[in-house]
């Protein structure tokens, strides 16, 4: 068996890219998802990797799910972050639960896995963990004040965690996607997807296998020497 790698929204979208990526790389992946049971089943049978459900926003059920996967597969060696939602509401128009579900699911989600891996990578003096992010943490979203702060957000919390934990062995490190053609992209009504392709400089979406290869290389050894680092993969939308 390879390094455990976990993967949060690893069944569906960009997720189950990584997750597939990971595998075919030589790790042992265990995928977390939140509710779809159906789209968690078909990617299981489909990929034969196994399947956790547990609220990542919940840092009890993060306690419980994380010693599950443990017992079944080893100690978490890499661990990617990726479960997200979106609520999205102009400021004027946004509910408070609006913006706290939003940070919560994908801010305090960020917090709650890895404060629970940290001990264990630090003990071992090994440890991988990928956060990611969205262009739209940089670049802000109209309509995603919600969105946006929480996806800046894990970009400043990762480069925190990459100072505490270097010389520990552990790097943590961010991707932040541009448009990607998953499910909830490609529903994007034609005519608005022509103007976003248009304004995108290599003229076409992504593919969620173009994200599992990047957090592969930053699960390596090879990425040993790169931490605290953001890794755009957007195809030139916003450079740095």
């Amino acid at each position: 068996m390879g390094r455990v790698a976990l993967v949060t929204g690893g069944t569906r979208g960009i997720g189950e890219a990584i997750s597939i990526a990971l595998k075919d790389a030589g790790y042992t992946v265990a995928a977390v998802y939140a509710g779809n049971d159906v789209a968690a089943k078909e990617f299981s049978d489909k990929t034969g990797i196994k399947t956790y459900k547990f609220n990542v926003s919940d840092f009890g059920q993060c306690q419980s799910g994380i010693a599950q996967i443990e017992s079944d597969m080893g100690p978490v060696e890499i661990l990617v972050n990726n479960a997200g939602i979106t609520r999205d509401a102009t400021l004027h128009k946004m509910t408070p639960e609006q913006w706290a579900e939003v940070i919560q699911t994908d801010l305090t989600s960020c917090f709650n896995m890895c404060r629970i891996v940290i001990e264990g990578m630090r003990a071992r003096s090994f440890g991988r963990i990928i956060n990611i992010s969205s262009m739209n943490g940089e670049l802000g979203g109209f309509g995603q004040a919600n969105y946006s702060a929480a996806k800046a957000g894990m970009i400043g919390f990762s480069k925190a965690v990459a100072r505490e934990d270097a010389s520990k062995g552990v790097t943590v490190n961010v991707i932040t996607p541009g448009f990607i053609a998953t499910e909830m992209v490609l529903s994007i009504p034609e005519k608005v997807m022509t103007n976003i392709v248009n304004g995108i400089p290599v003229k076409r979406l992504g593919e969620p296998a173009e994200i599992g290869r990047g957090v592969v290389f930053l699960a390596s050894d090879d990425a040993g020497y790169i931490t605290g680092s953001t890794l755009d993969i957007n195809g030139g939308m916003y450079m740095i």
